[in-house]
């Protein structure tokens, strides 16, 4: 996120995008012909894998990037790596994987702290102080819509949501391909849209990029891309989906810290509170087994002393 932003100035969204993600697909694809991974064979297996780089290629990758240009890498990464709520959700509907008490307090969590985190401070402020009502925001739903959306956390977080149902979809992409060829052909495929977008809307983006901002788009592509989406989504196809994108909590982490030390991202008060909210019930649905097993074990531990205090036969001096 922050060697994004940085290059973000040189260049435009949808080139960005695109060369990010294209290039390291053709990385994936090369490692698993490497390893000797099979191709997809069969129609079912390219529909799902077409749907699979829509939703987690052209639309993450996009909103990403668009977002980027409107808000800071800090912020953005806290916004993208909120998706564990919805995939919580989404696996709980579909899979039956539980939640628990410990999960759904993280959800709220999540939720308080993506509402101050997307909506504006003096809306927060000005509503808690008695200084803003309903009828001070924009009547237009597009206006208000426009209003947000302008922000960049809004588009950071519909690509969230993009990331959530693609980490969903490789379940099904993994019936019928192998997950590793399916994540290379996935960025390959959605790749393709955003260079045409970019051909389309922006002019000459590789212009103005200097040594420094090629270095930033490969550390993308290489790190960011090919290797993190080929071992993500390939234990996204066989382990429990909310712990695994829960991992991304230490995303935010780096990327707050990183983003002040490099690109002097300040946030306000509030949104550090919206920060703190949404790393803790990150967290919270990340580690709520673990917890809700040693709740239940001190518990236990408790009820079995007490049971034992009242057993033992009294003493003489109680006598």
């Amino acid at each position: 996120m922050v060697a994004m932003k940085g290059v973000i100035p040189e260049t435009e969204p949808f080139f960005l995008a695109g060369t990010r993600l294209l290039p390291a697909g053709i990385l994936v694809l090369l490692a698993g012909l490497w390893m000797g991974r099979s191709q997809p064979n069969s129609w079912q297996g390219w529909a799902w894998i077409s749907l699979f780089a829509l939703v987690d290629g052209t639309l993450f990758q996009g909103f990403l990037a668009q977002g980027l240009v409107r808000t800071g890498a800090g912020l953005g990464s806290v916004m993208i790596d909120s998706q564990p709520l919805a995939v919580a959700l989404m696996a709980r509907w579909l899979f039956a994987e539980q939640i628990g008490p410990l999960g759904w307090i993280g959800l709220a969590f999540g939720l308080m702290g993506i509402s101050l985190l997307g909506l504006p401070d003096h809306w927060i402020t000005g509503f808690f102080q008695g200084q803003l009502s309903w009828q001070d925001l924009p009547a237009d739903g597009l206006a208000l819509g426009r209003l947000l959306f302008d922000q960049g956390e809004w588009l950071m977080l519909l690509a969230a949501l993009s990331m959530a149902v693609g980490t969903i979809l490789i379940r099904y992409v993994a019936r019928h391909a192998d997950p590793v060829m399916a994540t290379g052909w996935h960025m390959v495929i959605g790749g393709v849209p955003l260079l045409v977008l970019s051909g389309v809307y922006e002019s000459q983006p590789w212009s103005q990029i200097d040594g420094a901002g090629w270095g930033a788009i490969a550390y993308s592509t290489i790190l960011g891309s090919a290797l993190a989406y080929g071992v993500f989504f390939y234990l996204a196809s066989k382990g429990n989906l909310t712990s695994l994108s829960a991992l991304t909590f230490l995303t935010p982490v780096f990327a707050l810290t990183f983003g002040n030390l490099f690109l002097g991202e300040v946030l306000s008060l509030l949104q550090w509170l919206g920060v703190s909210l949404t790393i803790v019930s990150i967290y919270l649905i990340n580690q709520r087994d673990a917890l809700t097993a040693r709740l239940k074990n001190l518990s236990q531990t408790q009820i079995e002393i007490q049971a034992s205090t009242k057993s033992e036969p009294p003493l003489e001096s109680d006598l």
